[in-house]
Protein backbone atom coordinates (compact mmCIF):
# COMPACT_ATOMS: atom_id res chain seq x y z
CA UNK A 1 0.00 0.00 0.00
CA UNK A 2 1.72 3.01 -1.12
CA UNK A 3 2.08 6.29 1.06
CA UNK A 4 -0.30 9.30 1.22
CA UNK A 5 1.42 11.93 -0.76
CA UNK A 6 0.04 14.87 2.14
CA UNK A 7 2.03 13.26 4.59
CA UNK A 8 5.34 13.40 3.22
CA UNK A 9 5.35 17.50 4.26
CA UNK A 10 5.09 15.97 7.72
CA UNK A 11 7.51 13.13 7.39
CA UNK A 12 11.51 13.81 8.69
CA UNK A 13 14.42 11.00 8.90
CA UNK A 14 14.32 10.18 12.87
CA UNK A 15 18.26 10.68 12.31
CA UNK A 16 18.94 14.07 10.67
CA UNK A 17 16.14 15.74 10.85
CA UNK A 18 15.58 15.98 7.71
CA UNK A 19 12.98 15.50 4.56
CA UNK A 20 12.82 12.21 3.40
CA UNK A 21 11.47 11.55 -0.62
CA UNK A 22 9.27 8.91 -1.19
CA UNK A 23 10.62 6.17 -3.83
CA UNK A 24 7.34 4.68 -5.30
CA UNK A 25 9.17 1.67 -6.91
CA UNK A 26 10.43 0.19 -3.71
CA UNK A 27 7.91 1.85 -1.04
CA UNK A 28 10.39 3.70 0.51
CA UNK A 29 11.02 6.80 2.30
CA UNK A 30 14.55 7.35 1.60
CA UNK A 31 17.16 10.09 3.05
CA UNK A 32 19.75 10.66 0.33
CA UNK A 33 22.57 12.17 2.88
CA UNK A 34 22.94 9.29 5.11
CA UNK A 35 22.31 6.93 2.52
CA UNK A 36 19.33 4.46 4.30
CA UNK A 37 15.55 4.01 3.08
CA UNK A 38 12.86 3.31 5.60
CA UNK A 39 9.92 0.65 4.92
CA UNK A 40 6.60 1.17 4.58
CA UNK A 41 4.52 -1.49 6.03
CA UNK A 42 0.67 -1.38 4.87
CA UNK A 43 0.90 2.03 4.18
CA UNK A 44 2.66 3.03 7.74
CA UNK A 45 6.36 4.49 7.65
CA UNK A 46 8.51 2.16 9.74
CA UNK A 47 10.58 5.42 11.19
CA UNK A 48 13.05 3.53 13.43
CA UNK A 49 16.32 3.63 12.25
CA UNK A 50 17.01 -0.22 12.97
CA UNK A 51 14.64 -0.78 10.49
CA UNK A 52 16.49 1.43 7.73
CA UNK A 53 18.28 -0.86 5.11
CA UNK A 54 21.88 1.04 3.55
CA UNK A 55 21.28 2.10 0.02
CA UNK A 56 24.54 2.78 -0.59
CA UNK A 57 27.65 0.64 0.00
CA UNK A 58 30.04 1.72 2.23
CA UNK A 59 33.07 3.21 1.00
CA UNK A 60 35.81 1.16 0.73
CA UNK A 61 38.37 0.50 3.83
CA UNK A 62 41.25 2.74 3.51
CA UNK A 63 44.65 1.28 2.10
CA UNK A 64 47.59 1.36 4.30
CA UNK A 65 50.20 4.11 3.97
CA UNK A 66 53.25 2.78 2.55
CA UNK A 67 56.89 3.77 3.38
Amino acid sequence: QPLEPSLLRFLVCPLSKRPLRYEEATNELINEELGIAYPIIDGIPNMIPEAARMTRKKPPAESPEQP
